[in-house]
């Protein structure tokens, strides 16, 4: 089925606004050293290569890929919202996707443009929230963005409308723990680890909550995976999901 046959949803007064002008400005001051791997960006650093590996045994499994073929998304397209200066769209590029990214912070859309010309990739940039995508694609990625918008089950039901009937839907969030709080607040921006103020921990979504918000925008739920810390290895995927998590989603059956 190509992506002219599946019609999005209608988009909500909630979806319209979906962006918080006060995450957008937090996020846009830190555009200038989003590609610096000791600046403030250092975690989301640390944080890409498991969630790009996630991502693409997930899309091997999805699409039966060839696990060594070393662009295995050529002619399909992907999305990335919330995509920041590019950590997660550059990837996608290079792993032959023709790519868009979408960012609520001009700073940041700024930012990965200019990365993007100095790389020779192709990427469609754009300012605003989830209401700025454009058709349908094969492969929607929002990595940690969830937790920041202003109505989560309109925003999913965004990312719904953004995907091919034959799509795949990846997230990423932390979870609403005693130990998230801890690690990613007390500690994480107390330590000057994350920039101050990164987080609400009363935004925070349970997998269980997230589940039920891709139910009821027309998902299924294939995987939830723990992206969790080792002292001897780093951020690695695992069973262990207090801290956070990655989910994959497809459209749910007629």
């Amino acid at each position: 089925m190509n992506a002219s046959a599946a019609t999005p949803p209608p988009t909500t007064d909630s979806q319209a606004h979906s962006v918080d002008p006060k995450e957008a400005e937090h996020f846009g001051k830190l555009a200038a050293e989003w590609w610096d791997p000791k600046g403030s960006s250092a975690m989301l650093h640390r944080l890409n290569p498991p969630r790009l590996g996630y991502i693409r045994k997930a899309a091997d499994r999805h699409w039966d890929l060839d696990a060594a073929d070393r662009r295995p998304l050529t002619g399909k397209s992907a999305l990335d919202i919330g995509c920041g200066a590019g950590l997660l769209a550059e990837p996608l590029a290079r792993l032959g996707a023709t790519v868009t990214g979408i960012d609520a912070a001009e700073e940041n859309i700024a930012a990965a443009r200019a990365h993007a010309a100095q790389s020779g990739l192709a990427i469609d940039y754009r300012i605003g929230g989830v209401e700025a995508a454009e058709g349908t694609h094969d492969l929607v990625t929002c990595m940690e963005v969830v937790e920041h918008v202003t109505d989560p089950a309109a925003f999913v039901c965004g990312l719904a409308g953004a995907l091919k009937p034959d799509g795949l839907l990846i997230m990423s969030t932390p979870n609403r723990t005693g130990l998230s709080k801890l690690a990613m607040i007390t500690v994480g921006e107390g330590a000057g680890l994350i920039p101050k103020g990164t987080h609400d921990w009363d935004k925070f979504l349970t997998p269980e909550e997230l589940t039920g918000l891709l139910e009821a925008a027309g998902m299924r739920v294939t995987d939830v995976s723990g992206l969790s810390f080792s002292p001897a290895r780093g951020f690695e995927i695992s069973d262990r999901k207090a801290l956070n998590y990655l989910l994959t989603a497809v459209r749910a059956p007629a």
